[in-house]
């Protein structure tokens, strides 16, 4: 007798694997449509001390923080989509990845949480002191300075090590685009590094050029998932299944 139970019916594997590949593609358009105005929005109440006193509109840094979280929810979403077909092939840089991408988010966060707990002192600023709100004001902004670093700063290059290996390892994309990755990872390392000993500002034109390669990798993987899919890999097709215990459901 027919049924119309959805779970007996099967789905091409490659028909899924194209659409993990479209929808991971898609959420990495998304971290870049979603972080790149970001800085201009935080721009008055991360550089002007009298943001905290009232000056300016606090709606694009609250507009700013939106889009910072849909950035990172949408990061751990790339790693989380991909997971079954990147476990296929390495289950320990399928697991990284996922690990890498979550504590990027989480660091995105508390950068966010610190900007809009700016936003909250300057709406209660009102009869208090102003040399207070400016101290309050320079340690929070020190706050969003560090996690920026070690997050968007630092995890990003270790987000390529684990996928752009096996991008690399499977050709599920043409080499080139994992190998952009794999040059751009300690290229970014250095950069950061230099920031954290105080070489030169994170925003800057050398640190802009030393993670343009990592920008690159991520854009165009991003873009060539949504428009290309992965390419036909034996070495993903050939890989066995984890065992249940070591399977995600």
């Amino acid at each position: 007798m027919a049924t119309d139970d959805p779970t007996t019916l099967t789905t091409d594997p490659s028909d899924r694997t194209r659409r993990l590949a479209f929808a991971a593609g898609a959420l990495y358009i998304v971290t870049f449509v979603t972080s790149i105005p970001v800085l201009g929005m935080y721009d008055q109440a991360l550089s002007n001390a009298d943001f905290v006193l009232g000056a300016g509109s606090d709606v694009p840094v609250r507009l700013g923080g939106l889009l910072e979280v849909i950035c990172g929810l949408a990061g751990i979403a790339t790693a989380v989509v991909l997971y079954p077909v990147t476990r296929r092939v390495s289950r320990t840089a399928a697991v990284g990845f996922v690990g890498s991408r979550v504590l990027e988010a989480s660091m995105i966060f508390v950068g966010v949480l610190s900007v809009l707990s700016i936003v909250t002192l300057r709406q209660d600023a009102a009869g208090a002191d102003p040399a207070s709100l400016t101290t309050a004001w320079h340690s929070l902004v020190a706050i969003k300075d560090w996690t920026f670093l070690l997050g968007p700063g630092y995890m990003p290059a270790v987000n390529a090590l684990c996928l752009a290996t096996v991008m690399y390892k499977a050709r599920l994309v043409p080499r080139l685009i994992p190998t952009v990755g794999l040059v751009g990872a300690p290229l970014l390392v250095i950069s950061s590094t230099v920031t954290l000993f105080g070489g030169w500002e994170q925003v800057s034109t050398p640190a802009m050029a030393f993670g343009l390669p990592i920008a690159a990798w991520e854009f165009t993987l991003g873009m060539w998932m949504m428009l290309k899919g992965f390419s036909h890999s034996p070495a993903a097709a050939t890989a066995p299944e984890p065992t249940p215990a070591l399977a995600v459901a």
